[in-house]
């Protein structure tokens, strides 16, 4: 396993070079780039080919591997059911996997979900499993990992969910993007590991502590300081034969506290994990 940090996590006035050489210098061996609308180290919908051949350039020039490419802009577009949804789903999915494959990243984040007043979870859970089954021959023509991740939109509550979805779906490309700090408010993240095991193709990780027991409430904390043991999740890692980055997708609280010694503190607690 290797570090890895999300663009998001990184001073939002650093452009790609500076991003680069900054997130180098501190130790993390790769970089999770996302498309978003806008941003001055962000990857658009729009991108050209030049761009693209540019941001390869800068890794190579700072030999920062761009692992995977997350995005901002899923929302409920997976599971909403309309054709426009649809196309805006292909559209985006599109766009990462082109991202991807120009930079040798070998995954991409999905974010399924999508429910509303007129949509249930059934429906929400049957549309995105539908929109990712429509577009398993783009997925197999790239032959890059779609990771469909847990986030805090009530789509994912049990990791059975998450496995029973991945496997409905029948490709060998899609897989679980898990993210080990999303779940420790409600369940314990080494049952999530354990459940999903080699279905895990990526992994995000950030610190949660709670205020008591499960469901009690809580706040974002620094990776060490959260709840979980990340002495028994390494473990659990280890036995689902995960050997992928673990990319840090936090953000800094500190005013005090330089943009330097903050990427070093985030490696330095992955690391420590990793070791």
């Amino acid at each position: 396993m290797k570090a890895g940090i999300n663009a998001w996590s990184v001073r939002a006035d650093a452009n790609f070079e500076t991003m680069f050489r900054e997130v180098k210098e501190a130790g993390f061996e790769g970089i999770e780039l996302n498309v978003d609308n806008s941003g001055v180290h962000a990857l658009t919908l729009d991108i050209t080919d030049e761009k693209l051949d540019e941001i390869a350039a800068l890794s190579d020039k700072y030999a920062l591997p761009i692992v995977s490419i997350s995005t901002s802009l899923w929302g409920g577009n997976m599971g909403a059911g309309t054709p426009e949804a649809f196309e805006k789903s292909k559209q985006i999915l599109e766009c990462q996997l082109r991202c991807a494959k120009r930079f040798g990243a070998t995954g991409i984040l999905t974010v399924p979900g999508g429910m509303s007043d007129t949509v249930t979870l059934k429906q929400a859970f049957e549309n995105s499993r539908d929109t990712l089954k429509k577009l398993i021959p783009i997925i197999e023509e790239y032959k890059i990992n779609v990771g469909v991740e847990n986030v805090w939109n009530g789509f994912f509550t049990s990791p059975f969910d998450m496995a029973t979805f991945v496997d409905s779906i029948g490709c060998e490309y899609v897989g679980a993007y898990y993210d080990l700090g999303n779940t420790i408010a409600f369940s314990r993240t080494e049952d999530w590991v354990d459940i999903l095991g080699g279905r895990i193709k990526n992994a995000h990780i950030k610190g949660f502590k709670r205020h008591s027991g499960l469901n009690g409430g809580g706040d974002w904390v620094d990776i060490s300081k959260s709840n979980i043991d990340w002495t028994i999740v390494k473990k659990a890692l280890d036995e689902a034969g995960y050997t992928g980055y673990i990319t840090a997708e936090v953000f800094k609280a500190d005013e005090n506290m330089s943009w330097t010694d903050y990427y070093k503190m985030v490696c330095g607690e992955i690391n420590d994990i990793i070791k």
